[in-house]
């Protein structure tokens, strides 16, 4: 990491998966030392019901994170008999990873939506933000929300402005990671430029997307001052207070 990165602090990174095998052979080294480097929330992010209890577990070990649990779009064939026990849990800050993901055919698209559309209903019940995955189905993925209307955020923005537009009037946060630094960023770039700050969150998708100059190698919530570097700049102010900002926007939906 730079010296600018490892200045940063009060780093909230909303989307993480540190149950990936991938920090298997130093997991509660990273995870113990993060508060000491700046990271002082993460959102550990379920992709199916057993991931989901592992973030739980993490959860329960490190007072600095929380868990979202949720079944991911890829995990759609699988019931949701036992999410609702999850969601109980005093840790459990949000209902996900959920939504739709049609660039790959792991479930049928029609699968998908039931999924989605039944774990939209059990954030309503239980009062909880969401956390929202869309790849290449940003239209499905609109019409649900317009039926819905939750809180919560869109997961690693990839949509053009006037898709980013319709999501924002419903209310939902916008959250980028290490794309933002990639050269082909452009579009996201632009709807970062014009979003209101204060629905603006910052994420990692640990241990996937490191930022330049880190692209390809493992990535982990420290990597969050370089997206907050990129994005600050575009935007004409500090990094720490970007960092500030978006830590102060994603305590308030996630209520922490």
């Amino acid at each position: 990491m730079t010296e600018r990165s490892e200045a940063a602090k009060n780093i909230f990174d909303t989307h993480a998966h540190y149950t990936d095998r991938r920090f298997d052979t130093d997991r509660e080294t990273l995870l113990g030392a993060l508060p000491e480097q700046g990271v002082a929330f993460v959102l550990c992010c379920g992709s199916n019901l057993n991931d989901s209890k592992k973030a739980l577990r993490l959860a329960e070990q490190y007072e600095h994170i929380y868990a979202a649990c949720g079944v991911h779009p890829h995990e759609a064939k699988q019931g949701i008999e036992d999410l609702q026990a999850l969601l109980e849990h005093p840790k459990c800050a949000a209902v996900g990873e959920m939504g739709l993901d049609y660039h790959y055919d792991f479930s049928p698209c029609d699968v998908q939506q039931d999924m989605f559309r039944a774990q939209l209903t059990l954030a309503q019940k239980f009062g909880l933000p969401v956390v929202i995955h869309d790849r290449e189905a940003h239209e499905d993925t609109l019409k649900i929300l317009q039926e819905f209307k939750p809180r919560g955020v869109m997961h690693c923005f990839s949509g053009s402005i006037d898709f980013s537009r319709e999501v924002l009037a419903l209310g939902l946060h916008l959250s980028f990671g290490g794309a933002v630094t990639f050269h082909n960023a452009r579009r996201a770039l632009q709807v970062v430029e014009q979003m209101p700050l204060d629905r603006l969150l910052l994420e990692t998708d640990a241990p996937y997307m490191a930022p330049v100059p880190y692209r390809g190698q493992r990535c982990d919530s420290r990597h969050i001052a370089l997206v907050a570097e990129k994005i600050a700049q575009l935007r004409g102010i500090g990094t720490q207070a970007l960092i500030d900002l978006c830590t102060n926007n994603a305590r308030r939906l996630f209520q922490i």
